[in-house]
């Protein structure tokens, strides 16, 4: 079986039954079954999860882009500081990067004020950080793959480009 078919097309509809993915990987049930428990017990699949346009819900979730300068650690590198970043439950997602900051961070929270009071009171006075920057999101055009608003045209189509 070919775990990179498998994850592909897992990850684009987690909700794919298991006698469908037998059937476009040309296995059984049970063999499907018995990988995807190897794997997420290998953490290789960390989760199932849910696409949600919260802009046509009523919640409140303000959601931020946080870039993160920071010093590295003898021996650990960037590890241990992103660990203690990444541990704060308003941390949505967080990377490493190169370039000319080291992290970047999304946030979430309920309000501007409250995203601001965390990078100020928490993120901003941890040691090991030397600056942040932080970028409000104004509007999600797309996620995951996933458009979440209608073109201006009514449609989502792409341009049609032939050879």
């Amino acid at each position: 079986m070919e775990d990179k078919l498998l994850l592909s097309l897992l990850q684009k509809n987690a909700r794919m039954k298991i006698t469908d993915l037998a059937a476009a990987l040309e296995e059984t049930k049970d063999n499907v079954i018995d990988r995807l428990t190897e794997l997420e017990k290998e953490k290789v699949i960390c989760g199932y999860h849910t696409i949600v346009n919260w802009d046509l819900t009523h919640a409140e979730i303000v959601t931020a882009l946080i870039q993160i300068n920071a010093n590295p650690e003898r021996e650990y590198g960037y590890d241990r500081i992103a660990s203690r970043i990444y541990k704060f439950d308003e941390v949505d997602t967080m990377y490493l990067l190169s370039g000319s900051f080291e992290f970047v961070a999304i946030v979430k929270g309920k309000t501007m004020q409250e995203v601001a009071r965390f990078v100020a009171s928490k993120l901003a006075c941890l040691d090991g950080v030397t600056g942040t920057s932080t970028f409000f999101v104004l509007k999600q055009y797309k996620n995951n793959g996933v458009v979440l608003i209608e073109d201006e045209d009514g449609s989502n189509d792409r341009l049609v480009v032939t050879p």
